[in-house]
């Protein structure tokens, strides 16, 4: 297929360059992991672009949907009713293939070809790299919306699904804390966050956990083995321990063995999984990401460069792009401590 370029040049990357100053239509993705709050940020992209008059193309499936030509109108009315939702009703999916040149090559001239004049991109640490890439090598104007159950996205102090992760994970350890007291127990709680460990580290806080282990800092069972043995000469009847997921950490099964070859104690093991990244969204998230959304369009439409649409300090803010390229979002260390300090 013919790019709109090769066929009507006049629409190619002079009239990209008008239109972001000028926009009359935009297109919004998901990509990567889901998280709740995400129709809440669509839902916003495409309320205040109605009210800018500013046309919305929805991309399905991501980067893979930008690649493919997977393109529906989002008029404002396709958006009611799906502020309540988790997941996002665009669907999301990991694209190796945009990673490529020839990929976002291709992208870009789909976009041209629908007359796209700008992109709202909504998602996590891997889609902002994707973001960055395309905005650099292109002459399209890019939002990025952050949009992650791990909050471990910089130039912004949370993002969207980050709270409704933590509050799902903390309602599962309230109810494991119960049995655990009543049958006089150990218990591991494996949650999500395979290289960073922000959701451990506040549902540990939020839980009363005995204590946490993140990817962040370094392991170490016996230290881990004598709080344990300590909690239990103070008297208490059960223990939680938080864990971050993934290799770093070794996950919940392998420390819990540990712990038994050590102590000889039996524990519990949970898994916590998925269901942090499913069920409803919270109303901080909901705020948040209508916030985010409404920014990003305005940002659009203003003729902002490229950039990342966050929160800092209860703001909302807009950093550029290359500012927050190959940054980290660093754990908090002294909140290891205030974990220790609070479980006595």
């Amino acid at each position: 297929m013919g790019t709109q370029s090769e066929r009507e040049p006049e629409q190619g990357q002079e009239a990209t360059r008008a239109g972001k100053m000028n926009p009359r239509r935009i297109a919004v993705l998901t990509s990567g992991g889901d998280a709740p709050g995400m129709n809440a940020a669509i839902r916003a992209v495409v309320r205040m672009a109605d009210v800018a008059g500013i046309e919305v193309m929805g991309v399905q499936r991501g980067y893979e949907g930008l690649i493919y030509g997977n393109f529906k109108p989002l008029p404002s009315r396709a958006v009611a009713n799906i502020i309540q939702h988790g997941g996002t009703i665009l669907e999301t999916s990991r694209s190796p293939l945009f990673q490529s040149e020839a990929g976002r090559t291709r992208a870009l001239e789909n976009l041209r070809y629908r007359r796209v004049h700008a992109l709202v991109v909504i998602g996590g640490e891997g889609t902002l790299a994707g973001a960055t890439a395309f905005a650099h090598e292109t002459d399209m104007n890019v939002m990025f919306i952050p949009a992650s159950i791990d909050n471990d996205i910089p130039g912004t102090d949370y993002s969207i699904g980050f709270d409704t992760a933590v509050n799902t994970a903390l309602e599962a350890i309230d109810r494991i804390r119960d049995t655990a007291f009543a049958a006089d127990r150990l218990f591991f709680v494996e949650v999500m966050g395979r290289d960073s460990g922000f959701i451990a580290l506040s549902v540990a806080v939020g839980g009363g956990a005995e204590a946490v282990v993140v990817p962040e800092i370094k392991f170490d069972v016996e230290a881990l083995c004598r709080r344990i043995e300590e909690s239990q000469h103070r008297g208490k009847r059960c223990s939680i321990i938080v864990v971050s997921e993934g290799p770093t950490t070794g996950g919940a099964f392998s420390i819990a063995t540990a712990v038994k070859q050590r102590l000889g104690i039996e524990a519990r093991i949970v898994v916590l999984g998925h269901i942090q990244r499913g069920g409803a969204p919270t109303a901080r998230d909901r705020l948040l990401a209508s916030r985010l959304g409404i920014a990003a369009v305005r940002g659009i439409a203003e003729g902002k460069p490229p950039s990342l649409v966050g929160e800092e300090h209860g703001e909302v803010t807009l950093v550029p792009l290359g500012e927050v390229a190959g940054k980290q979002r660093r754990l908090d260390p002294s909140l290891i401590e205030l974990v220790s300090t609070l479980s006595m």
